[in-house]
């Protein structure tokens, strides 16, 4: 009998935050896999750390993550051959993802390659914007707004038009494009009512004002929100 595939959404960074669920299966699965930059330590296993038992098999499935080399489909491809001779073999593989698996996780592209092969389940967690928005203070929306998501690396134009057309807004991926997104917001008029959040629920938690924010750059988890007066959006 094969083993069974979790992509475990283990929330944003404080490692409170991941869910029972996620916990449990955690507590048994005798494989965990967890992304990792091509050089240095894996955020995600850092999130899940407290809760990993010893004597676990890892598998770090280190990935460029840089633009023109993400998502590497040869990685991918030689981490599921991987972990489909563990499934094989009737050992569940627990893949830990921060936040949620299906909002911009790498998790997706294991999933994809496997989920029709072996039994695979998603467990959900707490995303980014959830937390961002709640160390700000600031709902994501209210009543019938509709929110946006957006990816920081759009050309400046696009991210004009869509801040523009939309009452809320969440800008992810920030790092290199924070002058940018700082940039449309102002020429938006919405630069009063943005807000810029940084390694939410982590140590080194920054929220303040967008207008407050130095520099050019951001690191890579950090996200700008922004609501329009109401009625404005569009207009």
């Amino acid at each position: 009998m094969s083993g069974t595939l979790y992509g475990l959404g283990v929330g944003p960074g404080d490692p409170e935050l991941i869910t029972l669920k996620a916990l449990r299966v955690l507590e048994r699965a005798p494989v965990i896999a967890y992304p990792a930059p091509e050089t240095g330590d894996s955020l995600a296993r850092a999130i899940a750390a407290p809760h990993i038992p010893a004597g676990r098999d890892e598998i770090v499935i280190r990935t460029p993550m840089v633009p023109g080399r993400f998502p590497a489909h040869d990685v991918y491809d030689k981490y599921a051959d991987e972990i489909a001779g563990h499934l094989a073999a009737g050992r569940d593989v627990a893949v830990l993802c921060e936040g949620d698996p299906f909002l911009y996780g790498s998790f997706m592209y294991l999933f994809a390659r496997l989920s029709e092969t072996h039994p695979a389940t998603v467990v959900p967690g707490v995303s980014s914007l959830g937390a961002c928005a709640a160390a700000a203070g600031v709902p994501l929306v209210s009543r019938n707004q509709i929110l946006t998501v957006l990816p920081g690396p759009l050309p400046e134009d696009e991210l004009a038009a869509r801040i523009e057309a939309s009452p809320a807004v969440a800008v992810m991926k920030v790092g290199r494009h924070l002058d940018k997104i700082r940039r449309v917001v102002d020429r938006l008029g919405l630069t009063s009512t943005a807000h810029y959040v940084e390694h939410a629920t982590m140590d080194g938690q920054r929220v303040m004002p967008l207008a407050e924010v130095n520099g050019d750059g951001a690191p890579y988890f950090s996200m700008v929100l922004i609501r329009h007066a109401e009625g404005e959006a569009g207009s």
